[in-house]
């Protein structure tokens, strides 16, 4: 009699970190549910439309000859996190959906080993975030009219600057809900160790610039440089999928293009910043702090901005310069080695050359003077 062997559950413990992980999708769109349910009854109306709907609204007036048009507009305050926190949970859905339905179908296809699987799973969602964000925040220059041109990233400071559009603000708001939406990431997709300390990094620089340009009212130059950046590293995270997808041409192809647009955004987001920071806003008459209006143009702040962002700056080139000196160095080595055992190669087939030479000529000697000559 054959005995089978015990099937093993498939299934995890209710409310185990396994049974956690596995559906966690499911379980945020519920929490994420529950705000929008609420939304229906009169008693939670009030408390849901402070997660769901932006807050600090203002309506102005705006009147001209035949009509007067209500401008609803839009300043940063402390309800602002109970939006960040729901948006944390759609971006968490969202997250799961691309990971579902785009980025598994294409680990399918291309058999990579785990290692590159999970970083082409992270690659593959900054990739889309970035290129999301680009096509976003070119929509809101074009459309948006308080852009105008250079110097409407610091004319009329605090004044125009404290009152965002809806497009503005929810902007900023998704942004810092995608990058605290990173922090629960790493153990949904149970990150290893050694790749967390990169990845916290990455998402805490992204974090701290966005809410600090947020909340000092520095939303248009904070934009500007945000598209700037997104275009950059969007061609890398391109570049490193096509590398996995082992279509080597194209991704060194995005790799030159992505060398040459980092030095020039960078240069480009440098000059910006000074321009704006240094000579923009120094120009205003409105100087000193103010919070209760959102005035920050003080020279301590300035400064403070613009090290920031050249600190910034620098340490991704150094970061730049570091990695292509150390592939240099690696190439090297390479063609050291290559060489090396080239030259080896060529110094054993010359010994080889040279007994099956010798040979021959003792092979063509009489029997006697064949015994004579392997003797010596």
């Amino acid at each position: 009699m054959v005995i089978k062997p015990p099937r093993k559950n498939k299934n995890p413990p209710f409310l185990s970190n396994e049974f956690i992980i596995q559906n966690h999708g499911d379980i945020v769109s519920c929490v994420a549910m529950v705000f929008v349910l609420g939304l229906m009854f009169q008693a939670t109306s009030p408390i849901a439309s402070v997660f769901i709907i932006l807050q600090h609204a203002i309506t102005t007036a705006e009147s001209d000859q035949k009509k007067a048009d209500y401008v609803v507009q839009y300043t940063n305050g402390a309800l602002d996190w109970a939006a960040i926190f729901f948006y944390s949970l759609i971006a968490i859905v969202v997250h799961v959906i691309l990971q579902e339905y785009a980025l598994d179908k294409a680990n399918r296809k291309l058999h990579l080993s785990k290692t590159r699987n999970s970083k082409f799973n992270e690659y593959g969602q900054l990739l889309l975030f970035a290129l999301f964000s680009v096509a976003w925040g070119l929509h809101i220059l074009f459309r948006d009219d308080s852009f105008t041109g250079l110097s409407s990233l610091w004319a009329n400071y605090p004044e125009d600057h404290t009152k965002l559009s809806f497009r503005l603000k929810f902007y900023f708001i998704i942004q810092i809900a995608y990058w605290l939406h990173t922090f629960p990431e790493l153990y949904f997709q149970k990150v290893k160790r050694e790749e967390m300390p990169a990845r916290i990094t990455y998402a805490c620089i992204h974090l701290v610039y966005i809410t600090a340009a947020y909340l000092l009212s520095l939303t248009r130059l904070g934009l500007v440089l945000l598209v700037l950046h997104y275009l950059s590293e969007g061609t890398l995270h391109a570049s490193r999928l096509l590398h996995f997808a082992e279509l080597t041409k194209q991704s060194q192809q995005g790799f030159k293009t992505y060398n040459i647009m980092f030095v020039g955004l960078r240069l480009v987001s440098l000059i910006i910043a000074i321009i704006t920071l240094v000579f923009g806003f120094g120009s205003l008459p409105a100087q000193g702090i103010d919070i209760a209006t959102g005035n920050f143009n003080s020279a301590i702040v300035r400064y403070a901005c613009l090290v920031a962002v050249c600190a910034l700056q620098a340490y991704m080139m150094w970061n730049f310069l570091t990695f292509h000196l150390r592939k240099r160095r690696e190439r090297r080595a390479e063609i050291a080695a290559a060489q090396k055992k080239k030259q080896q190669l060529a110094k054993a087939a010359k010994k080889a050359a040279a007994k099956k030479g010798s040979d021959d000529e003792v092979a063509l000697l009489p029997e006697v003077d064949q015994n004579t000559r392997r003797r010596r």
